[in-house]
């Protein structure tokens, strides 16, 4: 199994209710296809760079799972027809690599 992340901007203009059961479709959703949730990141609302559909600020949620390789592409598909849902991103989480050290001047 892979690490993926799915980062989804929520639009900041609907209640909370209806943001919530967004975000638990979302991780329905990767459940359905074999994925396994790990952690869910909430970002809370934040100001976008530019607007989308004429909205200025947006909630934003990073959902960390585990899942075999061709379950983003279906996760990305359900992702992509969901009413509140204003951007999504899914990738694959490398692992983390160790910091390189600078090298250290040798004395003269």
């Amino acid at each position: 199994m892979n690490k993926y992340e799915l980062a989804l901007v929520v639009n900041a203009k609907i209640e909370d209710d209806a943001r919530t059961a967004t975000v638990e479709k979302a991780k329905e959703t990767i459940a359905r296809y074999g994925g396994t949730v790990t952690n869910v990141d909430d970002k809370g609302k934040v100001r976008m760079a530019y607007e989308v559909n004429k909205m200025r600020e947006a909630f934003y949620y990073f959902i960390q799972f585990d899942a075999e390789a061709d379950a983003p592409a279906q996760i990305e598909n359900d992702v992509r027809i969901m009413d509140n849902v204003l951007r999504f991103l899914c990738v694959r989480a490398d692992e983390v690599a160790k910091p390189v050290q600078p090298a250290k001047a040798e004395e003269a």
